[in-house]
């Protein structure tokens, strides 16, 4: 059947080492499993007329023999007829002998009847161990396809990150990193010299306000004028 080369086609290039080279193995299993449902859907409809047809024979089978019976049956009544003398006795046999004629062709019509319900009960049998097998190869297919779907997100994952891990410059980021260090050392040191810088010119300022510090000064200036104001200020005779 042509099922099974389908099933060989999409085996052979799931296991092909080149696969890269041919068709997505995915779409491939895909298609295999219309084709296969395709084939399914054809298989039920052959399977359903071959039973129509066993039905018939079948049916043909009983009618036939019904007839087998009814003109042996006949041809009995007849000659018990010629043998009463209820017909005449050429006429009975005469009778007798076209109903024993039919009989006989009911009979070979029955024979063949019954061929033809062995052979279409064959066809039905071979039919549904087909459609069996469809069936199951569906079912495996699908599962196997579910079970690639999810290798191929695994295998793209992890050859894109191998991918991206060997374009990685590793020398180029460690040297990367030490000149940031070195920048970073360089900028502490800088922040930390002008700090230095200007605690420096702190000290100088403080050390020119306090020799320039005049408050004292001046408030010794405002005391006196202030005494001076309540007469307690001494006069130059004493």
């Amino acid at each position: 059947m042509n099922i099974f080369r389908r099933l060989f086609k999409i085996g052979e290039a799931e296991t092909n080492s080149a696969i890269d080279k041919m068709e997505d193995p995915i779409k491939m299993t895909e298609q295999g499993i219309r084709d296969m449902k395709s084939d399914l859907e054809k298989s039920l409809e052959a399977l359903a007329q071959v039973k129509a047809l066993a039905i018939r024979a079948k049916n043909d089978q009983e009618a036939f023999q019904n007839k087998v019976d009814e003109y042996k049956n006949k041809a009995i009544i007849i000659l018990k007829k010629g043998h009463a003398q209820e017909l005449e006795a050429t006429e009975a046999d005469r009778l007798a002998k076209l109903a024993l004629e039919q009989k006989e062709a009911a009979e070979n019509q029955l024979l063949r009847a019954k061929e033809e319900t062995v052979k279409f009960d064959n066809n039905v049998g071979q039919l549904q161990k087909n459609i069996q097998s469809i069936k199951s190869n569906i079912g495996n297919w699908e599962n196997e396809l579910k079970t690639l779907k999810a290798r191929v997100k695994v295998s793209n994952a992890t050859k894109n990150l191998n991918k991206q891990m060997a374009e990685l410059d590793s020398a180029g980021t460690v040297s990367m990193l030490e000149r940031m260090k070195e920048k970073v050392a360089q900028d502490e040191a800088l922040a930390e010299a002008y700090g230095d810088i200007a605690e420096g010119s702190k000290s100088v300022n403080d050390e020119i306000d306090n020799a320039a510090n005049t408050s004292e000064a001046k408030a010794d200036n405002e005391l006196e004028k202030l005494k001076e104001q309540l007469g307690m200020k001494p006069t130059k005779d004493n």
